[in-house]
């Protein structure tokens, strides 16, 4: 027996592998499925299933392209109603793989598909549940992403009540939990870094398992201070219930190397976004002008999502040498599939064909001191979330949070000079490149973020809430 974990950090996501005697099954695989047919063909085994637990918000499937290539069957739990060919499944039902079996276990409540898979080894004995977003490491799933008319976030977070303390935490202590996501996921507000554990532990840490736990007490914690889902969220959904494109067809489609002047003219037949994806201080040094800077090397394709309005827009590419499919991948993760070509050479053959390029001052916390002290009425900007801002801020600083920034943008001027920073220097590039794009000339970023400017003691800290900073939080989910 094979069990194998395969976690993708830029989306907090964990699909499986699980083989036995020439037979595999993988759970919850990503889009590009390669991976798997590769890790299947190197033991000579044969992928018989594909098992989803539920229609993912955060990340499209690679379902329908590993269905396709294997002849695997695409297995749903109960309530699961697809665009395509699958097996719905009932509750309880089994599934051999080789000397293995995997027994279903419907869990309603994350989504009303929701399904944990428990893993029973070649002795019958329940070894692993594979728990989708039911059951996170230090949490459990958010419950307000299927909500209905008819079908309310409370609604679904007692139906989440009964499907844990009646199916998951009457299994034994030692079986291992596998669930979809960790910590920085959207689909929960608690989750820890560790990404596997076991029930007895879960039973023992987790807020939302304690044993004297009434369903009213649960549903109030679980729903209290969810944030606003990103809008690709209903997208994703979307296609992973009624089919979408080949992954190699968008792949082909849309690695295109475009010389500079080839680039130019598509961005202005297009209309297409320029996404930059270089680190935040390469990007400030040099860029395409009206680029937006989202980098690889942070969770590039949950912020894509959150910060691209419009997922079927025309999306041009600036990207480190040799990383163009690797960001084509990412981006059809989460169904940004309108990849129209990317910048051969990045921005040196930009540089070095002529064409005009800008940049962003970017200053050390240092300098950040000495000018708040000369300037009393200094535009600072902290652009965290609310909860981080909350937690330990700059005394004086607003908070103006990215996840809201094109919402609230109307609040700034255009004849200001700001200074922006987040915790370390990657969101603050990003929203100093989505301000400059809008035309506002005057933004400076302040390089290493809170962390560096704690560092300097410079600075006075305090911890109290910022009406505006949790008005603009309110007024985003009212929206």
């Amino acid at each position: 027996m094979q069990v194998e974990q395969i976690y993708t950090g830029c989306l907090a996501q964990g699909a499986y592998y699980i083989e036995s005697d020439g037979e595999a099954v993988v759970i919850d695989p990503l889009r590009e499925v390669q991976p798997y047919l590769d890790r299947a063909a190197k033991s000579g085994a044969k992928i018989k299933y594909v098992l989803e637990t539920h229609f993912h918000a955060d990340f499209v499937s690679g379902h329908l392209d590993l269905s396709k290539k294997t002849g695997a069957s695409i297995v749903y739990g109960p309530n699961a109603q697809t665009g395509f060919d699958a097996h719905i499944a009932q509750d309880g039902e089994e599934f051999s793989v080789g000397k293995l079996k995997i027994r279903v276990l419907h869990t309603p409540g994350h989504t009303m598909e929701s399904t944990c898979f428990l893993l029973l080894d070649e002795q019958g004995k329940e070894t692993a549940l594979f728990s989708g977003d039911t059951l996170f490491i230090g949490d459990v799933g958010r419950p307000d992403l299927a909500q209905k008319s008819d079908l309310t976030m409370n609604d679904l977070a007692g139906y989440l009540y009964d499907s844990l303390r009646n199916k998951v935490m009457t299994l034994p202590d030692e079986v291992v939990v596998y669930p979809a996501h960790g910590a920085g996921s959207a689909c929960g507000k608690n989750m820890s870094k560790e990404t596997t554990s076991t029930i007895g532990a879960q039973k023992a840490t987790n807020y939302a398992l304690r044993a004297d736990m009434s369903k009213a007490e649960f549903v109030y914690e679980v729903t209290d201070g969810l944030t606003t889902p990103p809008k690709y969220f209903p997208l994703n959904v979307k296609l992973n219930k009624q089919g979408y494109e080949s992954f190699d067809e968008i792949m082909e489609r849309a690695a295109q190397p475009l010389s500079p002047a080839a680039f130019e003219e598509a961005a202005n037949a297009t209309g297409a976004l320029l996404l930059d994806v270089r680190e935040a201080q390469d990007f400030a040094q040099a860029f395409v002008p009206n680029s937006i800077n989202i980098g690889l090397n942070g969770q590039f394709a949950p912020w894509v999502g959150a910060l691209v309005m419009d997922v079927e827009q025309p999306i041009l590419l600036v990207t480190p040498e040799g990383m163009e499919l690797e960001t084509i991948t990412r981006l059809s993760r989460v169904g940004f599939d309108h990849v129209v070509g990317y910048l051969e050479g990045g921005i040196d053959a930009w540089k070095k064909a002529g064409m005009e390029y800008d940049h962003i001052q970017s200053i050390d916390p240092t300098e950040l001191a000495a000018i708040m002290q000369a300037d009393e009425n200094l535009k600072v900007l902290d652009v965290r979330r609310p909860s981080e801002y909350v937690a330990e801020h700059v005394k004086d600083v607003e908070n103006f949070p990215l996840d809201y920034l094109s919402d609230f943008m109307n609040e700034l001027s255009k004849n200001e000079t700001y200074y922006l920073h987040c915790a370390g220097g990657y969101r603050s590039m990003m929203a100093a490149s989505i301000l400059k794009s809008r035309g506002f000339e005057h933004v400076i970023d302040v390089a290493g973020g809170f962390k560096a400017i704690q560092e300097t003691g410079l600075f006075e800290v305090s911890d109290y809430v910022c009406p505006n900073s949790l008005r603009r939080q309110k007024d985003a989910e009212l929206a």
